[in-house]
């Protein structure tokens, strides 16, 4: 979790912190093997230097990024935990319990779905 060290202590809110952490520390915890980086300022999980998932904080909530083909995959089960979203997005309110089960399965997801991609975002 060094690699996002910076980024969690630069969150003001120390709820947000401490939800952030927990998060990411789930994702590196059960997916040992991605890669961990931080691009365009934000924390993101990597496979053969292919985007997997990718995270971002505002003040009302943690922002999931799957890429498009996460969200089209799983958007009656977003929709079924209650999330806001966007094509691109999950808004996990703060105030909200995390759906680790959902999270599990959009990552696996993109794993497998881009087991043979060689480029960073799908094309």
């Amino acid at each position: 979790m060094e690699t996002f060290t910076e980024f969690i202590e630069r969150i003001d809110n120390p709820q947000h912190r401490e939800r952030t952490e927990e998060v990411l520390t789930w994702v590196a915890e059960q997916f040992p093997t991605l890669k961990q980086k931080i691009a365009w300022n934000q924390p993101m999980f990597t496979d053969h230097d292919t985007f997997i998932i990718g995270f971002s904080v505002s003040k009302q909530h943690l922002a999931v990024a799957p890429e498009k083909a996460g969200m089209q995959r799983f958007a009656e089960d977003i929709v079924g935990a209650g999330y806001d979203h966007t094509k691109e997005l999950i808004r996990m309110k703060w105030n909200s319990p995390v759906d680790y089960e959902l999270l599990e399965k959009i990552i696996a997801f993109n794993i497998e779905d881009k087991a043979d991609c060689s480029t960073f975002w799908r094309k």
